[in-house]
Formats: structure tokens, sequence, C-alpha cells
């Protein structure tokens, strides 16, 4: 299978609903959960396409363009971005989806860098 196959194949779709006890005072998912989740993410996509173990070594910036109301659902997608010797990058957006009509828009983008392990925990190939 080429890289691109691979790359292809790890694309990682996953939907959630936003329920009050993932919100703060403002009714919106708390940040810090929509981190947490496009981690999980990123993780999932990296070792979809490694098939290797994989830690997470660092995100990139992560903007957050529009609060995520409580009954919404969300799209979480990851896609593989950039592929290094021991590391590859995984671009993961969310959507917000209004659950009772067909309006859906990004509302937060970040970029999470994976890194695969042996059982020691030392880097290796990715590949």
């Amino acid at each position: 299978m080429t890289i691109q196959e691979k790359i292809d194949q790890s694309e990682t779709r996953i939907f959630r609903a936003v329920f009050p006890n993932t919100t703060n005072h403002y009714d919106t998912l708390f940040g810090g959960n929509a981190m947490q989740l496009m981690d999980e993410v990123a993780f999932i996509t990296a070792t979809r396409f490694s098939r290797k173990k994989v830690v997470t070594v660092s995100s990139s910036r992560i903007d957050f363009n529009k609060p995520i109301p409580s009954g919404t659902l969300i799209e979480l997608v990851g896609k593989v971005a950039r592929v290094g010797n021991t590391s590859v990058d995984i671009q993961v957006k969310i959507y917000i989806e209004q659950m009772y009509s067909d309006y859906r828009e990004e509302a937060i983008g970040g970029t999470f860098t994976l890194v695969a392990i042996d059982e020691h925990k030392n880097p290796i190939s990715v590949v």
C-alpha cells in the first residue's frame, strides 16, 4: 500500500452530541473537552495510519472560531497532514451540526503531532 493510500484510509470521523454536562456557564462546550476529543481523534487517525503505538508530543495552534452550543451535534474529522520519519501531523477539525436542520459549520481546527514508539518508548519509524 502506498503512503497516499494509507493517508486516505486513515481519515477518521467521529460524531458526538453536546450535552449540558460538557458545557461551561455560557452553555457552550468547554475548550478542554474539545481539545481532549481532538487529541483522541488524532490518536486514532495516527494509529490507523501507522498501525504502531503512538503518543502525542505536541499540539500546534488550535483555533476556536465558533462556540459549540449545548444541544448540537459535532463531527470531528482527523486527517494526516504530514508524515515524517518518526512522527505524523494530524489535522483535526470540529464541525457543528444543528440537530433539526441541515446547517453545518466549522467551529475548531488544530494540528497534533504524534510519534511512533517501540516497547521501550523510543521513537521508531512511523511507516
